[in-house]
């Protein structure tokens, strides 16, 4: 079996094309979710603390060697985070949302077997001596 052969077995397997699909999928969900961080969460969080900019929080450091200044971005860093957030929360409820959809159907419970001969006869016998007495 030659290399190419046995590539296009692998790629065209189930696995492998679904993970394809959900790696572009997934991409793109993050370029939302960024979006919807960096442009409507964090300037609205940002006006109600007082008016921050988170993405111009950062820490300098001092000066690198060809003047321009160095900073730690950790309000970027926040941004980052709650994009993270956001990703994990929806992955959570996305993948809840499946094993509830994989759990098995509670089978309805079984009616109850009818009664043996034997059991049914005794019975019947137990009830004419009740009507003797």
């Amino acid at each position: 079996m030659g290399l190419a052969t046995e590539f296009k077995e692998f790629a065209m397997k189930g696995n492998v094309v679904d993970l394809a699909v959900g790696v572009i999928i997934g991409a793109a969900f993050g370029k939302i979710v960024s979006s919807l961080v960096g442009d409507i969460f964090m300037p609205a969080l940002g006006k109600l603390i007082g008016g921050i900019n988170f993405s111009d929080l950062a820490a300098a450091l001092g000066k690198d060697p060809t003047g321009k200044e160095v900073l730690i971005k950790y309000g970027a860093f926040l941004q980052t985070i709650f994009d993270f957030a956001i990703i994990a929360l929806v992955l959570f409820f996305a993948i809840k949302g499946i094993n509830k959809l994989k759990q098995p159907v509670p089978a309805a419970p079984a009616a109850p077997a009818p009664p043996a001969k034997s059991e049914v006869l005794l019975e019947e016998i137990r009830d004419l001596l009740a009507r003797r007495a």
